[in-house]
């Protein structure tokens, strides 16, 4: 039986990888995102506002999926705010698709802020987790869209009986432009600007990152994640963290990344410096950068998210996730994650993202 996986934010750093992960098994791709992908022109794609379900259910008619795979969200002010939008997009989404009776797999992207807190509170004192993050930790006591958007997804799998997915990447390495949490682009162009500049490649978050172990995703390792728990019986209404499998120190990594873009590293300072403010008024000299090495995205905030990054690397723990419960079912892939840095530069390079 042919499968059809309709791929909800197809543009976004997940859902394109996902994408590609698909079209090389043989799946048929529909994209729904409110602009088409520029490099899948594989993809039949579906423009649609998520937060219109009369317009939704309008641009959904032709579309039949067997597979849902729910790549995105909205950032909003606050965290309730987050809980409205987000449980909305995919209760709107899956209520468009439910009088069809053709889906047999819903798979949900969401991340480490089931263990860590939203926004607001994120990784707070009193709500520090213990690590390695276990899917069999409870939920927090806070408010948390991850989990109405989970909750959006049981009830509506209830309903019209299918199985489903949840899917919990640390901080996502790959290539999208215009992505919300993007930090191996950013610290691409963080150090792309140090090198115009001559400014240090200062490492800008905590001790406890700089010296404890930590890890990451690669897009391709979550898009095969993705497609796997989508074809293995077992893998059936599980929740799976997804990391690339080794583990490592910033305070190795870092000086890796600088001798990439030929920069000076600069380590932990004993103190933070986020990177927000030291790229806030660095837009213009973007602009001129791009112009001069005839890049193709002039505006930093396009392809920076140094907000996502100090997040990220400003946490006050380690964070290392075990990933036994997919191991167990048979998830075997495996990546380095300095070949995963590299391997985005490079790719930012030869499509002229970066010089």
């Amino acid at each position: 039986m042919q499968r059809t996986a309709l791929v909800v934010g197809i543009t976004g750093i997940g859902g394109n990888h996902v994408a590609r992960e698909l079209l090389a098994h043989g799946w048929k791709v529909v994209g729904l995102s409110r602009r088409a992908p520029k490099d899948l022109p594989q993809v039949r794609h579906v423009a649609a506002d998520l937060l219109d379900p009369a317009a939704l259910s309008a641009a959904l008619a032709a579309v039949d999926p067997t597979h849902v795979f729910i790549t995105t969200w909205m950032r909003q002010d606050t965290e309730q705010e987050n809980i409205r939008v987000n449980a909305a997009l995919v209760r709107n989404l899956l209520d468009a698709l439910s009088p069809k009776k053709s889906v047999r797999h819903v798979a949900l992207v969401t991340g480490l802020k089931h263990y860590l807190g939203p926004f607001e509170a994120y990784a707070s004192s009193g709500t520090l987790p213990d690590t390695p993050l276990r899917e069999s930790q409870p939920r927090l006591p806070l408010d948390n869209f991850y989990y109405a958007q989970e909750d959006e997804v049981y009830a509506a799998a209830g309903r019209d009986r299918f199985t489903w997915s949840v899917h919990r990447p640390h901080s996502i390495i790959g290539l999208a432009v215009g992505n919300a949490m993007n930090m191996g682009t950013t610290l691409a162009v963080y150090a792309t600007i140090c090198k115009e500049t001559g400014r240090p490649f200062q490492f800008p978050g905590s001790e406890a990152q700089w010296k404890g172990l930590t890890d990451v995703t690669d897009a391709r390792m979550l898009a095969k994640q993705l497609v796997w728990a989508a074809d293995t019986d077992a893998a059936k209404n599980e929740a799976f963290n997804i990391v690339n499998g080794d583990v490592f120190r910033w305070s190795w990594l870092w000086p890796k990344l600088a001798a990439y873009f030929g920069v000076e590293a600069g380590g932990y300072s004993g103190q933070i410096q986020p990177l927000e403010p030291a790229m806030a008024n660095d837009g213009p000299l973007w602009r001129e950068i791009a112009a001069r090495h005839n890049l193709v995205e002039p505006e930093l905030e396009r392809l920076a998210s140094a907000w996502h990054t100090d997040l990220d690397l400003g946490r006050p723990l380690e964070v290392m996730t075990d990933m036994a419960n997919s191991r167990r079912l048979g998830f075997t892939a495996y990546q380095a994650t300095d070949d995963s840095f590299f391997a985005l530069f490079d790719r930012l390079r030869a499509e002229r993202l970066i010089p």
